[in-house]
């Protein structure tokens, strides 16, 4: 339980709710910040405005999946108006205050590292990472689906990176049917892949492996999907980067040649929120208590 626990949730989309609901559930007490929008239709929280007074005794600060951008500001999909974060709310946070996100720009990394502050990046922990992979599959194989006039069962498919996600979709992928193919730069990588029955191939011979290819899922947040590399692609292929964005496509090149190409970050909060809530919710509620 987290009776006597208070926690404050800055913005967010629909991911968010389910933490909410699920700290509330456990008892918290729950400050919303940026949700003058939401119609509140849950017991014992409180909306309000950021101030140092709401600050300064929280046991957990939870901050959108995106974070907070350089300049200061964090979205919110149930305000107008964006939340503004200072150095002076920082500072007025106490040092057993832990601050969750899902990832962490610079300048959240040297605000906490600055006033002393534990900074919980949600999407570099196994525990959320690999479960928030489904969603993330399942998403992109719809996509795959609605932008194609072909089965997936059957068609060549290249899945670039090896991560949580790729090692996903490629398992989804084969279990449809589909021939898969794998691009990774590690070679424990590539054994694996191989040991997993995929076709493996290192990134370094990206050029000739996607020439035949029907889909391309891209996990790798760099430009992996180059001009170079489009220029030998089918027209017909369909291109799927779900990487940070900017994605890892020349998404400029791929629309001059008539590539069709997507940029498709953030999945599970389009597709499975309330699943990718739920994630969220268990593991920051656990580490809320953890040494509390």
């Amino acid at each position: 339980m987290l009776t006597g626990i208070k926690m404050a949730f800055l913005g967010g989309d629909a991911r968010i709710i389910e933490v909410i609901q699920h700290a509330l559930d456990l008892d918290a007490s729950v400050y919303l910040i940026g949700f003058d929008d939401l119609e509140l239709k849950m017991a014992d929280a409180v909306k309000t405005n950021l101030s140092v007074d709401v600050l300064q005794d929280l046991d957990a600060l939870i901050l959108p999946v995106t974070g907070m951008s350089e300049d200061w500001t964090i979205s919110s999909r149930y305000s107008a108006r964006p939340v503004v974060l200072t150095d002076e709310h920082f500072a007025a946070l106490s040092k057993k205050c832990k601050i969750f996100t899902g990832i962490a720009r610079t300048v959240l990394t040297e605000a906490c590292r600055r006033h002393g502050l534990k900074l919980i990046k949600l999407m570099e922990l196994d525990e959320v990472a690999i479960l928030n992979s489904i969603p993330s599959a399942e998403g992109a194989i719809q996509m795959a689906m609605e932008n194609t006039d072909f089965t997936i069962h059957g068609s060549d498919v290249a899945v670039l990176g090896f991560g949580r996600c790729g090692m996903t979709i490629a398992r989804m992928c084969a279990g449809i049917g589909a021939r898969v193919k794998v691009g990774a730069r590690k070679e424990s990588d590539l054994a694996r892949i191989y040991e997993m029955g995929f076709q493996a191939f290192p990134l370094s011979q990206i050029n000739r492996e996607l020439q035949q290819v029907d889909i391309v899922f891209n996990t790798i947040p760099a430009p992996v999907v180059t001009s170079e590399v489009l220029s030998r692609m089918q027209k017909t292929c369909v291109i799927i980067d779900i990487a940070s964005s900017p994605g890892g496509t020349d998404f400029r090149f791929a629309e001059k040649r008539g590539i069709k190409a997507l940029l498709a970050p953030s999945l599970p909060g389009i597709v499975a929120p309330k699943t990718a809530g739920q994630i969220m919710a268990k593991t920051i509620c656990r580490l809320v208590l953890d040494h509390a």
